[in-house]
């Protein structure tokens, strides 16, 4: 490809697309593989290998459908691993990530996605990713009592750029708080590798409560809060692919590649937008080379999976939990709001968004998933009412 014919600003947007990605979640990636009981050269083979998969996918869609086709890991997903994997055995999680993955396949070969994205509604979904994210949110503001000077600063860093530069605030962020860690001496440098750490093959095992209680509401998520999203964004943008073809790409890879880690690859949504932006390329025909760019970006960093893995290590918890819950503050206001945006639905959304919230493991089973299940009766129950009501609005 021509210098030409890649401009630098297309080449930018790839490489912010794919630093805001990782910026934003890969401190939650490595709390959801801790969660899992994985020893640090696995969590490196997963970030490798999760960097590859969304580098191979993103490159190889952009390119041939020339368009903008950003691929990109569950966020919310991964936080909700974070909270619901303990307890479990890695064998366990390989096992949640490959039920759920195959659930994404079918869904795209049946062609059930919009479908079963009516089934549930739309608030519990919203409410349910709420509860799950909520931990996070109050483990950034908890830190503030033993780390002032690390998260009031990082805080303080997050409101101006959001102010300034809002769709980099998170970068600014973790560039700040990398930054006080540095002059405080809280970064234990002494383990730092570069070298490339082979991924490891992982058995997968199948229990029925972890199946239940974590592959179902995993696999809601996934689907309810980054592929919808992600094939919103494509389309508000003006671009179009048929969406089981999409998700029977990114589930197939995910699934072919979960005994390694890939827990999910996702259709992109926020970072999709920055590929998908004037600002990438002011022909909306050549967009896709930003897209393809990011993945060329996401393989180099792949391969920097184990350097990426011993940063996580070096830097303080408190670093970790501020960057993470800063960067899905935005996630849990929105879910918020649109849970309790429908007045008929809110008796039901509430129970949903507590219940997940509260942590509570019932047979073996978690609280998202319960918490999704008492939300449905209630909102079986209200449901003729709600109908009603629900008809005469505007």
């Amino acid at each position: 490809m021509r210098h030409a014919s890649l401009p630098f600003p297309t080449i930018m947007s790839g490489f912010v697309a794919v630093l805001v990605g990782y910026a934003s979640s890969a401190a939650i990636i490595w709390q959801a593989a801790t969660a899992a009981g994985a020893t640090p050269d696995q969590i490196a083979g997963w970030m490798t290998m999760l960097g590859i998969a969304m580098g191979a996918s993103s490159l190889i869609l952009s390119c041939w459908y020339r368009i903008p086709v950003l691929t990109a890991w569950s966020t919310p997903g991964a936080a909700l691993l974070a909270t619901s994997l303990h307890g479990l055995t890695i064998n366990d999680a390989i096992g949640v990530f490959v039920f759920a993955n195959l659930l994404i396949v079918l869904c795209g070969v049946t062609g059930l996605f919009a479908r079963l994205m009516q089934i549930i509604p739309h608030s519990l979904a919203a409410a349910m990713l709420a509860g799950i994210l909520l931990r996070f949110g109050l483990d950034a503001f908890a830190n503030l009592q033993g780390h002032l000077g690390l998260t009031g600063t990082m805080l303080a860093c997050w409101v101006i750029a959001r102010r300034i530069a809002p769709r980099y605030a998170i970068v600014f962020t973790l560039v700040v708080g990398l930054v006080i860690c540095a002059m405080t001496g809280s970064i234990d440098t002494r383990h730092i590798d570069t070298h490339f750490v082979m991924p490891q093959w992982v058995t997968p095992h199948f229990s029925l409560s972890a199946l239940l209680g974590v592959g179902v509401p995993f696999f809601l998520v996934t689907m309810a809060s980054q592929n919808a999203p992600g094939v919103a964004t494509m389309k508000a943008s003006g671009y179009h692919l048929p969406v089981s073809l999409l998700m029977v790409v990114t589930g197939g890879l995910s699934l072919l590649l979960s005994p390694f880690g890939v827990f999910s690859v996702c259709i992109a949504a926020i970072t999709a937008a920055i590929c998908q932006s004037p600002e990438a390329h002011p022909d909306a025909q050549q967009r896709w080379k930003a897209s393809a760019t990011a993945g060329v970006f996401y393989l180099l960093a792949g391969l920097s999976g184990a350097t990426i893995t011993s940063l996580m290590a070096a830097v303080p918890e408190a670093w970790i939990q501020t960057l993470a819950g800063l960067a899905l503050l935005g996630t849990i206001s929105g879910s918020l709001v649109q849970a309790l945006n429908v007045p008929h639905q809110r008796d039901a959304a509430i129970i949903t968004f507590l219940i997940t919230a509260s942590g509570v493991t019932l047979g073996a089973v978690g609280s998202a998933f319960w918490g999704l299940v008492a939300g449905g009766v209630c909102y079986a129950c209200l449901a003729p009412k709600a109908r009603i009501a629900e008809g005469v609005q505007p």
